[in-house]
């Protein structure tokens, strides 16, 4: 098997040729988005060579007090991006993010650390942030589409949850269709992968085991364990961020606070 095939700055400069083409598209068919996808293109650019610079000076030193915060880090800036997303938002979104995916990400991220992978020391930098950061990255998303789902339903059918409040239903028997559909919501993108990974796509920690020369099946195994951790820390991080929002929005008295919603400023 041939070694690791390494990237030039130049190879990097052809591929970002091909945002030039996205760009272009956008002002052919006026789509306006030719600066939003610049500003992306650098974000990307700028962000990544900032963590493999972190990333490389964390492994190199390679202690618990270094990895802890990184990974701390991590999880704030998914539950910032998280309640950062949707139509609408509430006192109190940006906390219910930040605790759901603290809880679910690292609860699973630990399970799937200590007794799936069993690493020694726990900290290895080296399977701890990667794994933990796709964990994030999707929970993140289900977070975020269960809450937007769960806004949008309760505003949209409002008359509907009042009106059964109203007719003695309790907060919960009026709450649960909304929040059955944001769950929904939520474990969709993931459901999605898992059906079509390995038929359609090859995810990228597969992919890059195979480039740096493991071989596929062990790499498949990693990326089987993986799929099935992100699953469940989606489904737990969206069900714990719709139950978050049903508590803000529903008093122990059994009312609807519909007045706590509000359209986020553009």
């Amino acid at each position: 098997m041939s070694g690791y095939q390494n990237l030039s700055l130049f190879d990097i400069a052809l591929s970002a040729a091909l945002i030039v083409v996205n760009g272009a598209l956008s002002v052919a068919l006026r789509l306006d988005l030719e600066r939003k996808l610049a500003w992306a293109a650098v974000r990307t650019v700028v962000q990544l060579l900032l963590i493999g610079y972190v990333l490389g000076w964390v492994f190199e030193f390679d202690r618990w007090y270094v990895v802890l915060p990184l990974m701390a880090v991590m999880t704030l800036i998914a539950g910032f991006s998280a309640s950062n997303r949707g139509r609408r938002t509430y006192a109190g979104q940006r906390a219910d993010s930040i605790a759901s995916i603290w809880a679910s990400s690292w609860l699973v991220g630990a399970f799937g650390l200590f007794v799936v992978i069993r690493i020694h020391p726990w900290y290895e930098p080296q399977y701890a942030i990667p794994i933990l950061g796709m964990i994030l990255g999707n929970t993140l998303t289900g977070v975020s589409l269960g809450i937007e789902r769960m806004t949008e339903e309760l505003t949209a059918g409002r008359g509907a949850v009042e009106m059964s409040l109203a007719l003695g239903a309790t907060r919960w028997e009026a709450a649960q269709g909304p929040a059955r559909q944001a769950v929904r919501a939520g474990m969709i993108p993931t459901l999605n992968q898992m059906a079509v990974v390995g038929l359609v796509s090859l995810p990228g920690m597969m992919t890059g085991q195979v480039l740096a020369g493991q071989s596929p099946l062990q790499a498949v195994r990693y990326q089987i364990v993986i799929m099935f951790l992100i699953a469940a820390s989606s489904a737990l991080g969206t069900v714990g961020a719709v139950v978050l929002t049903y508590r803000r929005l529903f008093s122990p008295e059994h009312r609807f606070i519909g007045g706590k919603l509000v359209e986020r400023k553009k």
